[in-house]
């Protein structure tokens, strides 16, 4: 057998394995979209069976929503939103309910819904920081290669996991009856589930590093916590910060969910304020949410840019 010939199988098999596996990856596609299919399908007619029938028949008023939700006239939506007085507010329901402003300092106030948006944003940070506090011992513990006890590993691991088994509403529920609804149980929820989330992104980070540093201070004689402070946290704390930073984001989204089932801040007033039916006061705080969640996820991509640099966060992106 010539070496042409040789060459020509081994290509041909190349072939014939590069289709089987194409033909492979489509089929296990098509399986996919049509299990997917299915759920939704089933789902849906679930849905409907709940609502007594009446989901498929309620679906096509969701434009009705939509319709309801935009103003006649958009200068309700700013007056609604900067508590501004007009003459054709007085009689009308959606203006009965007026919140006023809130005092701050030397004389300045501010629109009630700004301090309220600003409850809701404190409530991501505080429960952000609680979790990234836990998250950084835990995630140093529960790494395979800096920890060589597993039952200590094993242990962290699965109190993580118990953190962000259960949502935040689940969590907000339960401290509720023992702190009272407001935006302390909102913070402890958010910031237990935040413990476990970032634990798990901390820990895998952490069993990726460069273990040359590990091994020469613990070669000088170096204990655990300083092989960890020395060593291993300058490695990894660009890629917590990042992480945190994104946590925050979704923390605020969160914290807008849990305001709206009593954890305080805007939720809440969005909340009423759809139940009313007041429409302008709703797009209003719609509008205050999309506004303060663009802020927040334009800043923190920039201080993420700063942190990892400018190719690494294009290529996390």
């Amino acid at each position: 057998m010539t070496t042409a010939t040789i060459h020509s199988e081994a290509t041909r098999q190349q072939a014939d394995a590069w289709r089987r596996q194409t033909s492979l990856r489509r089929f296990y596609t098509a399986l996919g979209v049509g299990l997917l299919l299915v759920a939704m399908v089933a789902t849906m007619w679930f849905a409907d069976e709940a609502n007594a029938g009446h989901f498929f028949e309620r679906l096509p008023h969701i434009l009705d929503f939509l319709s309801w939700l935009i103003p006649k006239d958009w200068n309700d939506v700013w007056r609604a939103l900067f508590d501004i007085a007009s003459p054709h507010d007085k009689g009308t329901q959606e203006f009965n309910f007026p919140l006023g402003r809130v005092y701050i300092w030397g004389g300045f106030y501010i629109p009630e819904y700004f301090e309220l948006m600003l409850t809701t944003v404190n409530v991501a940070l505080v429960s952000t920081f609680i979790g990234f506090v836990f998250a950084v011992p835990f995630s140093f513990i529960a790494a395979r290669n800096l920890t060589p006890s597993q039952i200590l590993r094993l242990i962290v691991k699965r109190f993580m996991e118990l953190l962000r088994a259960f949502p935040e509403i689940v969590i907000a529920g339960l401290f509720a009856a023992i702190v009272s609804i407001g935006p302390v149980a909102a913070i402890i929820a958010i910031g237990l589930h935040s413990i476990g989330a970032l634990g798990k992104l901390f820990y895998e980070i952490n069993e990726n590093i460069d273990m040359r540093p590990e091994e020469g201070l613990r070669a000088v004689g170096a204990n655990w916590i300083e092989r960890v402070r020395f060593a291993d946290l300058p490695q990894v704390l660009p890629n917590f910060m990042s992480y945190t930073l994104l946590r925050i984001e979704i923390n605020v989204r969160i914290s807008t969910i849990m305001g709206a089932v009593g954890g305080g801040g805007i939720g809440e007033e969005l909340k009423l304020a759809i139940s009313r039916g007041f429409g302008a006061k709703t797009l209003a705080l719609v509008l205050l949410l999309f506004v303060t969640i663009f802020l927040v996820d334009q800043f923190s991509a920039w201080l993420r840019r700063k942190l990892v640099g400018e190719q690494a966060f294009l290529m996390n992106a």
